[in-house]
Protein backbone atom coordinates (compact mmCIF):
# COMPACT_ATOMS: atom_id res chain seq x y z
CA UNK A 1 0.00 0.00 0.00
CA UNK A 2 2.83 2.49 0.74
CA UNK A 3 4.45 1.76 -2.43
CA UNK A 4 1.92 2.19 -4.24
CA UNK A 5 1.39 5.55 -2.67
CA UNK A 6 4.58 6.29 -3.80
CA UNK A 7 4.66 4.99 -7.26
CA UNK A 8 0.91 4.52 -8.42
CA UNK A 9 2.14 0.52 -9.05
CA UNK A 10 4.15 -1.95 -6.84
CA UNK A 11 6.45 -4.60 -9.29
CA UNK A 12 8.53 -7.24 -7.23
CA UNK A 13 11.86 -5.46 -8.31
CA UNK A 14 10.34 -2.44 -6.02
CA UNK A 15 9.51 -4.34 -2.96
CA UNK A 16 12.93 -6.01 -3.29
CA UNK A 17 14.19 -2.43 -3.38
CA UNK A 18 12.61 -1.01 -0.63
CA UNK A 19 12.59 -3.87 1.82
CA UNK A 20 16.32 -4.57 1.04
CA UNK A 21 15.32 -8.14 -0.02
CA UNK A 22 16.94 -10.53 -3.05
CA UNK A 23 14.34 -10.74 -6.21
CA UNK A 24 14.24 -14.07 -5.91
CA UNK A 25 12.50 -14.18 -2.23
CA UNK A 26 10.50 -11.63 -3.23
CA UNK A 27 9.20 -13.32 -6.14
CA UNK A 28 8.80 -16.60 -4.35
CA UNK A 29 6.44 -14.63 -1.52
CA UNK A 30 4.56 -13.18 -4.10
CA UNK A 31 3.71 -16.54 -5.70
CA UNK A 32 2.51 -17.87 -2.61
CA UNK A 33 0.59 -14.77 -1.66
CA UNK A 34 -1.10 -15.40 -5.08
CA UNK A 35 -1.69 -18.47 -4.55
CA UNK A 36 -3.36 -18.02 -1.05
CA UNK A 37 -5.49 -15.16 -2.94
CA UNK A 38 -4.13 -12.08 -1.22
CA UNK A 39 -2.85 -10.39 -4.72
CA UNK A 40 -2.92 -10.32 -8.48
CA UNK A 41 -0.02 -10.03 -11.09
CA UNK A 42 -1.45 -8.10 -13.87
CA UNK A 43 0.53 -8.70 -17.39
CA UNK A 44 3.19 -5.85 -17.09
CA UNK A 45 4.27 -7.31 -13.32
CA UNK A 46 1.74 -4.62 -11.82
CA UNK A 47 1.10 -6.34 -8.38
CA UNK A 48 -2.60 -5.20 -7.24
CA UNK A 49 -3.95 -6.86 -4.04
CA UNK A 50 -7.39 -8.97 -3.85
CA UNK A 51 -10.08 -7.56 -0.97
CA UNK A 52 -9.04 -10.54 0.52
CA UNK A 53 -5.31 -9.38 0.53
CA UNK A 54 -6.60 -5.68 1.49
CA UNK A 55 -7.93 -6.68 4.44
CA UNK A 56 -5.14 -8.86 5.54
CA UNK A 57 -2.92 -5.92 5.11
CA UNK A 58 -4.88 -3.11 6.74
CA UNK A 59 -4.88 -5.63 9.66
CA UNK A 60 -1.30 -5.93 9.62
CA UNK A 61 -0.50 -2.11 8.97
CA UNK A 62 -3.04 -1.63 12.23
CA UNK A 63 -0.90 -3.89 14.37
CA UNK A 64 2.06 -2.06 13.34
CA UNK A 65 0.92 1.05 14.15
CA UNK A 66 -1.13 -0.13 17.43
CA UNK A 67 2.62 -1.92 18.69
CA UNK A 68 4.52 0.75 17.23
CA UNK A 69 2.32 3.49 19.55
CA UNK A 70 2.11 0.98 22.54
CA UNK A 71 5.84 0.90 22.81
CA UNK A 72 6.54 4.84 22.63
CA UNK A 73 4.06 5.48 25.29
CA UNK A 74 4.58 2.65 27.52
CA UNK A 75 8.60 2.26 27.63
CA UNK A 76 9.58 5.65 25.98
CA UNK A 77 11.12 4.16 22.83
CA UNK A 78 11.91 6.57 19.62
CA UNK A 79 9.59 5.88 16.65
CA UNK A 80 12.39 4.18 14.83
CA UNK A 81 13.49 1.73 17.26
CA UNK A 82 9.50 0.93 18.27
CA UNK A 83 8.69 0.36 14.34
CA UNK A 84 11.89 -1.53 13.63
CA UNK A 85 10.78 -4.23 16.83
CA UNK A 86 6.91 -4.13 15.98
CA UNK A 87 7.74 -5.06 12.45
CA UNK A 88 8.88 -8.68 14.49
CA UNK A 89 6.42 -8.26 16.73
CA UNK A 90 3.47 -7.39 14.87
CA UNK A 91 3.18 -11.54 13.31
CA UNK A 92 3.79 -13.15 17.36
CA UNK A 93 1.27 -10.82 20.02
CA UNK A 94 -1.50 -13.05 20.54
CA UNK A 95 -5.32 -11.29 19.86
CA UNK A 96 -5.53 -10.62 23.63
CA UNK A 97 -2.38 -9.19 24.20
CA UNK A 98 -2.37 -6.89 20.74
CA UNK A 99 -6.47 -5.92 21.92
CA UNK A 100 -5.10 -4.92 25.59
CA UNK A 101 -2.52 -2.87 23.36
CA UNK A 102 -4.95 -1.55 21.08
CA UNK A 103 -7.32 -0.37 24.27
CA UNK A 104 -4.51 1.38 26.19
CA UNK A 105 -3.19 3.12 23.07
CA UNK A 106 -6.57 4.18 22.05
CA UNK A 107 -7.28 5.32 25.79
CA UNK A 108 -3.92 7.57 25.81
CA UNK A 109 -4.25 9.19 22.71
CA UNK A 110 -1.64 7.78 20.39
CA UNK A 111 -1.36 9.31 17.08
CA UNK A 112 -0.19 5.77 15.26
CA UNK A 113 -3.45 4.25 14.39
Amino acid sequence: MLLKNKSGFVRAVDIANAMDFTKPSVSRAMSILKEEGYITIEKYGNIEFTEKGLRKANDVYERHNIITGFLVMTLGVDEETASIDACKMEHIVGHDIFENMKKFVKANGAHND
